[in-house]
């Protein structure tokens, strides 16, 4: 399936409000091998969490791979842009 930058975009920063949820649980529960530990529901709750994370990620560079070969450029331009875009978009003008 072919993808536009947009939506390649959009997946890039579903992907990365979700790995931001992983960083919050880990600074929210602390290192699990501290003290205690986790509970038994923070360590759901984090994995769980990660696992979204991950099939995001796992998606984006399935859909970077796709669009560049689709594209016949290089992934790494592809995923590059994506994360530029995605990451530092460029502030809009206002209309003359």
């Amino acid at each position: 399936m072919a993808h536009t930058l947009e939506e390649l975009v959009n997946k890039q920063h579903t992907a990365d409000a979700a790995h931001a949820r992983v960083k919050e649980l880990r600074d929210a529960y602390g290192p699990g091998a501290k003290d205690d530990g986790w509970t038994a529901e923070q360590t759901a709750t984090y994995t769980a969490a990660w696992n979204v994370w991950r099939e995001h990620a796992q998606e984006v560079q399935a859909a970077v791979t796709a669009h560049a070969k689709d594209e016949g450029t290089s992934r790494y331009e592809v995923e590059s842009a994506v994360k530029k875009k995605a990451r530092h978009p460029e502030p809009e003008t206002a209309a003359a």
